[in-house]
């Protein structure tokens, strides 16, 4: 038979190799992952524990196992014979334990009284019945160390016994027991295949040199090493994680008409019938009200309009009649939508009274003149306005002058349905409870707000749900505007001076978005009255990322943005939606510039806890 012929080969060292260590602890999975080249998945290991010894007589019946058997270790021509052992400690392993040239002691590294065992009962027993041979200690089930514990004790027998994350041992635990008895300590797991080689060829080279020293005449054993130290198991890749992203921000309705009542950083004054004074934003009218675009950009400079002069009147006889033509075809124009004076005044919200507008573009005249200083009269140029006047204007939170544009809307403009003009402008809704809705719908002709005037229509006509459509339409059309007043710093208010330049900001906008901001610039703080803002350790890509996150509602990524330091920023100004929209995206290390993994996972510049958070602006910003 092939296995009595190992032993009577020349140069072929048949080494036996007995296995022992507790119940349950790896010793037969382990040979027959050596001498069957077998693998189990960790749910196949986690199956209901069955006490088995590995047949010896393998060599002699599976051909296949006589093969795998022979190894060369160190240009040594060896026989791998292996013995498996039951693990109760009462059983008699004297005959396993005779002429055995090593032994190979396991236990678990999921079970501490294994490795207690290994002092208390093997190692002396082993030392007992073969005093000579070397001991390899072998900590099993290595990959335990690294699995989810939840998901193996539920896919475990209902009557086992959980394993518990403060039972899971470190290599130091093995190391230190090995270190005191002296003897080479390795680790194995049969589910990921690692150290099942190492472990049996470092138990040959043992059996080896032990075996030189007694057949010192045998030239081809002088190469033997020994034992070599195991290289570190590298850890599974763990699976992704789950980012949960969380809902984003209410709606952002809410804010911007919560500045109409509480008007932080306002920049415009709208006065009404020379008494009622209303304080509003530029970015929000501009955004929502092509008139008002086109008011806020106006030149006030004196005499630069290009206004007709009394030598242009007296130079051009025709004029006079040419512009009288073109105010009364004006007035023809935009009255068609006036209120109806027949009407009630209880009764001005009747469809009767409402009548369509042939007015389809903006009303432009030639004939606007100026005020003295930095202003100009506007009855000529939109019958919404009176006139626009740069002057210092007591701040209605703060009580300091400072410079503000104040626009005299006409008589005819009244405060209750102006203030809900000013409601749809800034927020894209109106109540259909609204009483004055004639008059609504009056100044809406007035300011060219087709939309409005169109969502009056539909309240009058009973089609209120119609409006929902030209909300979604209103807000689309003020995110574009919004963008491009963002990239372009058109009625800009702050300047943020960052690490690669300066990136001009609206705090209205930032106010009605993020908290942070709403802290730093409507809190008692420097900010609040300053126009340049130190921001440290950013740069431009991350801060225009963020701008049009708080502006827009949505993240747009660019090539140029470091995804690290963006979250840094996101986790900074307390934006948890906007960091999981980072993380969602993929991998951050590849993506970073350089492609370097960083140092630091979490920027010592993250975010304060909730009741900090008043404090946040001065702790993390530069004032300038």
């Amino acid at each position: 038979m092939d296995s009595d012929m190992d032993y009577e080969r020349p140069n072929v060292e048949t080494i036996k190799c007995v296995v022992v260590g507790d119940n349950a602890v790896g010793k037969t999975r382990l040979i027959c992952a050596r001498a069957c080249n077998a693998t189990l998945t960790q749910y196949q290991l986690l199956a209901t524990h069955v006490p088995t010894v590995w047949a010896i007589d393998q060599y002699r019946v599976c051909q296949e196992v006589l093969e795998r058997s022979r190894d060369v270790v160190d240009d040594v021509s060896v026989s791998l014979r292996l013995w498996d052992t039951f693990g109760d400690h009462h059983k008699d392993r004297r005959f396993a334990y005779g002429r055995s040239d090593v032994v190979v002691l396991c236990f678990s590294i999921a079970n501490p009284n294994s490795l207690h065992h290994v002092k208390t009962m093997w190692y002396p027993e082993i030392k007992h019945f073969c005093p000579r041979a070397p001991v390899i200690l072998v900590g099993c089930q290595l990959d335990l160390r690294y699995a989810d514990l939840e998901a193996v004790n539920r896919a475990r027998r209902p009557l086992a016994r959980p394993i518990k994350p403060n039972e899971i041992l470190p290599p130091e635990k093995g190391r230190e027991v090995a270190k005191e008895l002296g003897i080479p300590y390795y680790e194995t797991s049969v589910v990921a295949q690692f150290g099942i080689k190492d472990v049996f060829d470092n138990a040959i080279r043992a059996a080896l040199i032990s075996r030189r020293h007694l057949q010192f005449w045998k030239s081809h054993l002088r190469n033997v090493q020994r034992p070599l130290l195991q290289a570190p198991f590298l850890p599974p890749k763990p699976p992704p994680p789950i980012i949960v992203v969380p809902d984003p921000p209410s709606s952002s309705e809410e804010c911007p008409a919560h500045l109409l009542e509480d008007p932080l950083c306002a920049d415009v004054i709208l006065v009404l019938q020379e008494r009622v004074r209303i304080f509003a934003h530029k970015i929000y009218l501009s955004t929502s009200s092509s008139k008002f675009y086109d008011l806020f950009l106006m030149d006030l400079s004196e005499g630069e309009l290009g206004g007709p002069s009394p030598e242009d009147h007296r130079g051009h006889p025709d004029h006079h009649h040419h512009h009288h033509h073109h105010g009364r075809d004006f007035l023809l124009r935009a009255a068609s939508f006036d209120v109806c004076e027949s009407v009630e005044e209880g009764g001005g919200s009747g469809p009767a009274g409402l009548r369509a507008s042939t007015s389809d573009g903006i009303l432009r005249g030639n004939g606007t003149g100026y005020l003295p200083g930095r202003g100009r009269v506007l009855s000529s140029w939109s019958r919404a306005f009176v006139s626009i006047q740069e002057e210092m204007a007591e701040d209605p939170l703060t009580y300091k002058s400072r410079l503000m544009v104040v626009v005299k809307m006409d008589n005819s403009i009244q405060p209750g349905p102006f203030r809900a003009v000013l409601k749809y402008l800034y927020t894209g809704e109106l109540d259909e409870n609204e009483r004055d809705l004639m008059h609504i719908a009056h100044i809406a002709e007035l300011l060219e707000v087709f939309d409005l005037r169109m969502m009056v229509a539909n309240i009058l006509n009973n089609e209120a749900f119609m409006n929902q459509e030209i909300t979604k339409a209103f807000h689309v059309r003020r995110t574009n505007r919004v963008k491009e007043c963002l990239a372009k710093g058109t009625f800009s208010d702050v300047t943020f001076i960052l690490d690669d330049g300066t990136i001009s900001a609206h705090k209205p906008l930032l106010i009605s978005s993020c908290d942070w901001m709403a802290a730093m610039f409507g809190g008692p703080f420097v900010e609040s009255s300053t126009r340049e803002v130190v921001f440290p350790c950013t740069s431009k890509s991350c801060m225009r990322a963020v701008l049009e996150y708080l502006y827009t509602g949505m993240f747009t990524s660019s090539p140029d943005l470091d995804d690290m330091k963006l979250i840094i920023l996101a986790n900074r100004l307390c934006l948890p939606h906007l960091v999981a929209l980072t993380g969602t995206r993929g991998p951050l290390w590849g993506r970073s510039q350089g492609n370097h993994p960083p140092q630091v996972l979490i920027s010592p510049l993250t975010c304060l806890p909730p009741g900090d958070r008043l404090r946040a602006p001065r702790e993390c910003v530069d004032i300038k």
